[in-house]
């Protein structure tokens, strides 16, 4: 254990699908050390979480408290913390308890009945965003596998909706027709003017995609040019159906690296401007916050 991580006082934890991250963490939200691992929720079976927690932690204070956000509170995992329902604050329902981990404290995710909706994850970064940008109004987008648009007000998320326009891309571009025309090439020109024809002509959506197969085929259209293309008509629809949302508001996109950068270039062709907030960042805020709600609550 390094000498830093002996003087945490509590333990951060981001568990996705796919993932683990932890940060051991100082009383003030400073992160003293960090780990991660491939041992996500939809790897594990119930008594596996424990063990994937103490091998990912290893080292660290095993007697502080934790407390984690993500799937891991989905009903297949480790312990469900049910859903708050909107509006309310990102932080709204109270953390569930681990049976078999006492010291384990999971943030609840959100839930929307009309049009049915749900969130475990993204609701710790935008509380995160909201710790860190005191009074912010305005539309969260949170690109990922299930994009997130987010209308947030008065410190509440007031709705939301989900587009799966990530695992879209990645069943097209891995398991359809389309996957014998893309290389891994991108081109931003491409990409651009393929955002304005998606958001233009959503309707147009299925057609549009089979071009990205006829085209190279016919020798029409370069295919160093598919991948851009095929991400910008995928994201343009999910912007020409998000209008309502993101249209004359203020816009954070809240994630990391290229595909962030990709939706706030998407919003810029259009005329809105986003300020881009770091995922990883946003989650350890919020989880700090969820730490100090949970304090006062003991």
């Amino acid at each position: 254990m390094s000498d830093a991580a002996q003087n945490a006082a509590w333990i951060a934890v981001d568990w996705g699908t796919t993932h683990l991250r932890a940060w051991a963490m100082a009383e003030s939200g400073t992160v003293l050390a960090e780990t991660a691992s491939d041992d996500g929720m939809g790897g594990l079976g119930r008594v596996e979480f424990g063990p994937a927690l103490a091998r990912v932690t290893t080292g660290w204070p095993g007697e502080v408290p934790i407390i984690a956000c993500g799937m891991v509170g989905s009903r297949q995992g480790w312990a469900e913390a049910p859903y708050a329902a909107v509006p309310c604050p990102p932080l709204a329902g109270t953390l569930a308890r681990v049976p078999d981990a006492p010291r384990v404290r999971i943030v609840p995710g959100l839930k929307q009945a009309a049009p049915p909706d749900v969130m475990r994850g993204e609701e710790t970064q935008i509380a995160g965003f909201l710790a860190l940008n005191p009074g912010w109004d305005g539309v969260a987008c949170l690109p990922g596998t299930h994009a997130k648009w987010v209308q947030i007000s008065a410190g509440e998320v007031v709705s939301f909706r989900t587009f799966l326009t990530g695992e879209l891309f990645g069943l097209l571009s891995d398991h359809s027709i389309l996957r014998h025309s893309l290389t891994e090439d991108w081109d931003e020109a491409s990409f651009a003017a393929a955002v304005g024809e998606g958001l233009a002509r959503p309707e147009r959506l299925a057609a549009s995609l089979f071009t990205l197969r006829a085209g190279p085929l016919l020798g029409l259209t370069d295919p160093a040019a598919g991948r851009a293309r095929l991400s910008g008509l995928l994201i343009g629809a999910e912007l020409a159906a998000a209008r309502p949302y993101w249209l004359g508001q203020q816009i954070a996109v809240i994630g990391e690296g290229a595909l962030a950068r990709t939706y706030a270039a998407a919003l810029d062709t259009q005329g809105a401007p986003a300020t881009l907030a770091d995922g990883s960042a946003m989650v350890r805020a919020g989880l700090t916050a969820a730490w100090r709600q949970e304090k006062e609550r003991i």
